[in-house]
């Protein structure tokens, strides 16, 4: 939803995917144009080519690009700034990347507060607020055209449960999958908020979308 409204005066657009796991937003990028994209895990590299048949190079954030004689409309950057320890100059790298008005659109976790052994486990660097990030941007020589707090409505059942888990020392990673009847809900839960990411700004959330542009 969001990818449509800050494209909809562009038709087939060049879209370059920075550190695409192993392909989930593949198919949905291609609905709007043409897609590139690079990741530096091999195994995850692999099932991306798999699942989507595109040539997906392997490319390393800040310095390491892969695509160089190319530019593109749209940079997609999902949950990948936070395991990045060079943030702003991983921005600058992919803004040189962008066609004359094009947008980087981000997303990475949000509040340093909710930081947990999730996050170490998953080596993230950091989590964002809207300030950080603009922070961030700025320093790439970026402006943040959009940016909007997310998993809104999840927000005050994670900061409870982080709260507990710390004042009763069991904060430890969980993977465990929940019940199907809870992914449901989240299901709904996430439908809901799509509308609404895009439209208005929430104030708090779980993750953090910005839309940045050459300053």
């Amino acid at each position: 939803a969001l990818i449509g409204r800050h494209l909809k005066d562009r038709d087939r657009v060049s879209i370059l995917e920075a550190g695409c796991g192993s392909g989930g937003n593949l198919q949905m990028l291609r609905a709007f144009g043409q897609v590139d994209a690079f990741e530096y895990d091999g195994p995850a590299r692999e099932a991306a080519k798999v699942k989507s048949g595109l040539d997906i190079r392997f490319g390393a954030l800040p310095m390491d690009l892969p695509f160089d004689d190319r530019r593109y409309d749209l940079i997609g950057l999902f949950d990948v700034l936070e395991h990045v320890e060079a943030d702003a100059a991983s921005l600058a790298a992919l803004a040189a990347r962008l066609e004359e008005g094009g947008k980087i659109l981000v997303t990475v976790p949000a509040f340093p507060s909710l930081w947990s052994r999730h996050d170490e486990r998953h080596h993230h660097y950091r989590r964002y607020t809207r300030a950080s990030l603009a922070k961030a941007a700025a320093e790439a020589g970026l402006r943040v055209s959009y940016s909007s707090y997310f998993n809104f409505f999840l927000f005050p059942l994670a900061v409870t449960t982080r709260a507990l888990k710390r004042l009763t020392g069991s904060d430890v990673p969980d993977d465990t999958l929940p019940h199907s009847w809870v992914n449901g809900g989240l299901a709904r839960i996430f439908a809901l908020e799509r509308f609404l990411v895009g439209k208005v700004r929430l104030p708090v959330g779980l993750s953090l979308a910005a839309v940045l542009e050459k300053a």
